[in-house]
């Protein structure tokens, strides 16, 4: 069928950009002294999948994670998801859009003592909306667009476009070709992609650079006195607030709110409610050795 063979096709296009990536990416963590996990053997975890646990039990699959600390027999704290996504048609960008952003942002917030990076490699054919989407919510984006990937295969003598009308026949002739290309060939490939998108790259690169080597701006402490009032209108809460003596220093402490800030804006805050638990916290980051837990 006309569909199964486009489906395969696309796919072997798809997957093969996701993985070409991986090159870039190890070379980024061998120099900043970082663990890249990826799909493959690795004795820290069981099964070949990057999987991470959120704080509800749900295990989310990843493509990529950077590690401070990490190595292939110890898990390491996270400072970096990095998901990628082929599409070839607008309607299903939105969906992988919220596929994605939905496994990233529950770890995200479970390893919230980290803040770490998040970023998204995406290519093909994906709307603006979906590209805001991601952004919105503090993803970084890599988008190599349909376009330049027609261009770079036709370098190597392959039309690689597509669409629901292309026939059996071309979709087999266009994957029989790319089967028999040498791996010098595909190289040439990624290596245009990389100099069209030359802007977009070195732009990800440095905010993921930026990341993995902020440094602490400041630490913000507010204890927060006082005892809670509740009111049934808006009008009595109005005035409490008017009448409130600001001056009062003897009421309870309800909690210390800690605000972690670094030179690259990201900032972490927690709140506590007991001393110990606050001093506990800040030990973590003033010791260097605050491994989130991963199951």
């Amino acid at each position: 069928m006309a569909e199964a063979k486009g489906h395969k096709f696309g796919q072997t296009l798809g997957e093969w950009c996701e993985q070409a990536i991986e090159p870039l990416l190890r070379e980024f963590a061998q120099r900043h002294g970082l663990y890249l996990d990826k799909s493959g053997h690795r004795p820290a975890r069981r099964g070949k999948k990057v999987k991470w646990v959120d704080d509800y039990g749900n295990a989310h699959d990843l493509d990529y994670v950077f590690e401070r600390g990490g190595t292939d027999d110890i898990i390491g704290t996270p400072v970096a998801f990095i998901e990628s996504a082929w599409r070839r048609y607008t309607k299903h960008s939105r969906n992988k859009a919220q596929e994605i952003q939905g496994a990233v942002l529950p770890l995200r917030d479970r390893h919230y003592r980290s803040a770490p990076f998040m970023g998204c490699f995406l290519v093909g054919v994906h709307t603006a909306g979906a590209l805001e989407q991601l952004q919105s919510l503090g993803f970084h984006l890599l988008y190599f667009e349909y376009s330049t990937i027609i261009d770079a295969f036709k370098l190597v003598g392959i039309d690689a476009s597509f669409g629901e009308t292309t026939s059996d026949a071309e979709f087999s002739k266009k994957q029989k070709k790319w089967q028999r290309l040498t791996a010098k060939k595909r190289a040439e490939v990624w290596n245009s992609l990389l100099e069209t998108n030359r802007d977009a790259v070195s732009k990800f690169m440095a905010a993921l650079e930026s990341a993995v080597k902020r440094k602490l701006s400041a630490v913000r402490i507010i204890p927060l006195h006082g005892n809670a009032r509740e009111y049934l209108s808006i009008a009595d809460a109005i005035t409490f607030v008017r009448d409130y003596n600001e001056a009062d220093e003897l009421a309870k402490l309800l909690r210390y709110e800690i605000q972690i800030r670094y030179d690259n804006d990201d900032r972490i805050d927690a709140q506590f409610q007991d001393r110990n638990a606050a001093i506990q916290f800040l030990e973590h980051y003033h010791s260097g050795n605050w491994m989130p837990v991963r199951e």
